[in-house]
């Protein structure tokens, strides 16, 4: 339960770093390249910085209510039944649009890549049994299983970007900002919905779970970072080696990088070593969404004990990985004209009126302390 295991500075910047990470190496430079073309590299640092502003609302609501949740700030905002009613909302519609869709990559991508003869079903259930154990094991041990693989996935990003790099072609992002600065918004914003405003799912575990400190907010802010640059690396290198029309009609870009990869005569087929990385940032994404979301219905109902809900929620998360996304034109579609405003709703707009109502109500106290005095 919440407040008994204490994860310190450091586990956090690495389990934000994975997280940050996620799925979004997988898809972030086709949708990109779609949008801005050869200045996608430049969407994704503009994207990075709105993220790191965002992020800073979420720490400072955050800090405005150090011993809360954010199921509990919405009840102590909103009132407890209209709070507990926008949690439980908040959470299921988080739920059916971002672990289930993540679930889906990882069956697609390894039924349309790697092994293209097995049902996406079993590989869905397979790694929905790894997500299972690790959300029923806790928190504790998800941010130390992190600290172990961190050195992993570390040494195979810098193996992936350095054995990548001999096949650039500057030529490729050439002419810069050939349209203007009109096709980078659209791009930034897309790349921030995906990236960074998942992130306010960690007011779920900041207030009980961190040992206050300092260096948390810190630890929170520099794993985003570290993150959101290893993406624009993964970006710019999309668009530097394969171009940006290939980048662009490729559902998994990084995948095909890593098929670039070719020392000599003996060092070449790597890459599905190199899916290693996607797979151990994927993981963290999606057990860190199962957790919150088991934990923000535990705190809604009142519940003593959380883990008879991991199994249910496992369940439901495999089917609706199946019945997401009925095809890929519609998965497509639904990245760019679906899921960016639902994110800046959930992700920007609902933490912007709590923090409203916040201010409202502390001019209310006063005023109300002051026509007292």
């Amino acid at each position: 339960m919440p407040g008994q295991i204490k994860i310190s500075a450091r586990q956090i910047m690495i389990l934000t770093t994975l997280f940050t990470v996620g799925s979004a190496i997988l898809i972030i430079p086709s949708g990109m390249a779609s949008v801005a073309k050869q200045d996608a590299w430049i969407a994704a640092l503009v994207g990075v910085g709105a993220g790191l502003l965002i992020l800073y609302m979420y720490s400072k609501i955050a800090s405005l209510y150090p011993d809360m949740t954010l199921i509990g700030i919405m009840e102590t905002l909103l009132g407890k039944w209209l709070g507990k009613a926008a949690g439980l909302l908040f959470f299921i519609t988080l739920f059916i649009n971002a672990p289930a869709p993540v679930l889906f990559y990882i069956g697609n991508f390894m039924t349309t890549q790697m092994i293209p003869e097995t049902p996406i079903l079993a590989v869905n259930i397979l790694f929905a049994l790894i997500v299972v154990l690790a959300a029923r094991l806790g928190l504790e041990v998800l941010v130390r299983s992190a600290e172990l693989l961190f050195p992993l996935f570390t040494l195979l990003y810098i193996s992936f970007v350095g054995l990548v790099v001999s096949n650039i072609k500057l030529e490729n992002v050439q002419p810069v900002l050939e349209a203007g600065v009109g096709p980078i918004w659209p791009a930034a914003l897309s790349f921030c919905s995906t990236v960074f405003i998942p992130h306010i799912i960690f007011l779920m575990i900041f207030p009980d779970s961190i040992n206050r400190s300092d260096q948390t907010r810190k630890a929170f802010f520099l794993g985003s970072l570290i993150g959101g640059l290893m993406l624009v690396v993964v970006v710019a290198l999309a668009i530097l080696v394969l171009g940006p029309e290939l980048t662009a009609r490729n559902i998994y870009p990084s995948y095909a990088l890593a098929k670039k990869i070719s020392i000599g005569n003996f060092l070449q087929r790597i890459e599905a070593i190199m899916a290693t990385m996607w797979f151990i940032s994927l993981f963290f994404r999606i057990t860190l969404y199962m957790h919150t979301t088991v934990t923000a219905i535990a705190q809604i109902f009142r519940l003593k004990e959380d883990r008879q809900l991991v199994l249910s929620l496992g369940m439901i998360l495999v089917v609706m990985s199946i019945i997401v996304y009925p095809n890929v034109p519609y998965q497509q579609t639904y990245d760019t004209k679906t899921w960016v405003p639902y994110a800046l709703s959930i992700g920007l707009l609902f933490p912007f009126l709590l923090l409203c109502i916040h201010g409202i109500r502390t001019m209310w106290s006063k005023k109300r302390a002051e026509s007292k005095g």
